[in-house]
Parts: C-alpha cells; structure tokens; sequence
C-alpha cells in the first residue's frame, strides 16, 4: 500500500486508512484526486458517456451539465441521518441516534465489497481558505465520479491539499459509496444508488463520517452538510465558536462602503437565492461569500467574523 500510494503523500494515517477502506470495498482501482482543470474535464466526459450527465447548449450555457438522479434518491433524508455518540443525550434533540460500535458494525457489512468493478477516489479537501487558521482538512474516499466533479465546485480540493495536510493527524475521515457494486455481469446505470439501504452517518467523538446509499448532493459531497455542518458543530461546541446554517454576502452601496452579513435560514427557505442576490438598484454590488453554510467566530476585538 505504501510503495504505491506513498508518491502522493508520507501521511502514514492516510495511507493506512486508504488501504483499510481498499481492502475492504474491494474496487477494480484507486486514484488520488489531484484537482486539476483536465482531470475534471475528463470525468465530467466520462460522465456524459455513461449518461449520467447530459451536455447543455455549449453557447447558451458554456461547460454545463444536467443531471437527473433517481426519483427514489433525492434531498430531505433526515430518516437516513444518523448522529452516533456513545451518550444518547449528545446527538441532540431533533437527530436520530445510534450507539456508534452497533452503526459501524451494520455499515462494515454493507460497505464490504461496496465498489466492486468501480474506481475508488481519495479526494483531499479543504473548508474554507488553505492559509486561514480556521480551515479545516478532510480525505473523502467515494466510488462516484459525480461526486469528484462536485467538490471541485463546493471547495479546495487535490494534491495542493495533500501536501497542506502533511503529518498532520487531525484530518476528517470520510467514507462515501453509492452501494451498487458492479459484479456478477451487472450492469451500470446512469444513477447508481441503493435507496432501500440509505445510511449518512456521522461519528463527531471519532470524528468521522460514513455515507452509503445515496449518491445524492449533501449525502454524497461529505464536506458540505455532514462536516461543515454537523460535525463542526461539534468540534465547535468543544473549541468555543458556532457552525451556522448561514449564508454569507457582501453589500456595497454606491458610495463605495462594503459590509458584510450573515443570515441564518433553515432547509428550503431561500438562502441560495439571497445569496446569488443581483441588485437591480443602480449602483449597488452584492458579493457572495457562501451560500449555505458559516464557521462563525467573535474575534480578539469583539467583532463577529464568518468563514
């Protein structure tokens, strides 16, 4: 495992883990994510051969794809999300709790041999800016190339990533399958899912996180919901600041003075659209800094900063 995958990193807990989660799903290969514009290219063709992306006017809507996932896979899984702490108490009052070891033994039997006949990806991944000291680091490992073309959008992704990590231990763990293995003669299709079997499960006390079943947005894009969200809400209650269901956007008037606002919505109320707010008053620029989410932290000098 080392003397193959040690020319992307010396991280001996990333080597580990990856050859754990290898030896485990079993897939025909691995790539390590390296981030680049030819690579993404290249998948989002595959993609579009496998019929899983539909190609758009190239003259109306340059670089743009359609996707249509299955009618039985889509958002709002809250029956499918699992919060598993070893107290009851500490998942909260509105999430599903599961004693960690009986969750993890359950998916241990669905992910093994999750990938069969399929690339397994390790996709290093940033939240928030690399040189901040209030990013925060994860590996996802995924079977789902739309997943891969995903994250080049949502945030930092590759080998720049990867060499960021270096050493360092305190990396997020992410596991994420589609959980239909290509074995047997079985052929693919354009959305590969296992809606009967849906499991987006978070381990705040390791941390870590395991999705299985979906290949869904936030369900497969681990670093959104499940670690921008719930598990840094976690690790913020342990370190002293909040992780929001805010967006963020920057206003300037036409006088020049720019200010910045976070507003917090829940699930389904408009915060995207806000966000991508484009002023018709003459004069006036909206930025979009997030859409979705914020780390919000009140600074040395009392002032309430948003990442």
């Amino acid at each position: 495992m080392d003397s193959t995958y040690s020319k992307y990193t010396s991280n001996r807990k990333i080597l580990t883990w990856v050859g754990k989660v290898q030896k485990l799903c079993r897939p025909k290969n691995v790539v390590f994510v390296d981030g680049s514009r030819d690579e993404h290219d290249r998948l989002c063709e595959e993609l579009v051969q496998s019929g899983t992306f539909i190609r758009l006017n190239e003259e109306k809507r340059p670089n743009s794809y359609l996707a249509r996932s299955d009618p039985r896979d889509v958002a709002r899984v809250e029956k499918a999300t699992y919060i598993c702490t070893s107290k009851r108490e500490d998942a909260g009052e509105t999430n599903n709790w599961e004693d960690p070891q009986v969750m993890k033994e359950r998916l241990d039997g669905l992910l093994a041999g999750c990938m069969a006949g399929r690339t397994m990806y390790v996709i290093p991944f940033c939240m928030g800016p690399m040189n901040s000291p209030f990013a925060r680091f994860g590996v996802q490992i995924t079977d789902s190339p739309y997943a891969v073309v995903h994250s080049y959008i949502m945030t930092r992704i590759g080998q720049k990533v990867l060499n960021a990590i270096g050493k360092r231990q305190d990396f997020l763990p992410c596991i994420h399958s589609v959980g239909y293995p290509l074995e047997n003669g079985r052929p693919d299709v354009p959305w590969p899912c296992d809606p009967d079997n849906r499991y987006i499960c978070h381990f705040p006390e390791d941390p870590s996180v395991l999705s299985y079943g979906s290949g869904y947005g936030g369900n497969a894009l681990l670093g959104k919901k499940c670690f921008a969200l719930r598990i840094a809400s976690y690790m913020g209650k342990q370190e002293g600041w909040l992780a929001e269901h805010c967006l963020i956007i920057g206003c300037k008037s036409p006088s020049g003075v720019k200010k910045y606002f976070a507003a917090a919505f829940p699930s389904a109320c408009g915060k995207t659209n806000l966000a991508m707010l484009r002023p018709s008053l003459p004069g006036w620029e909206v930025t979009c800094v997030g859409d979705d989410i914020a780390w919000l932290r009140v600074s040395f000098c009392s002032l309430l900063c948003a990442l």
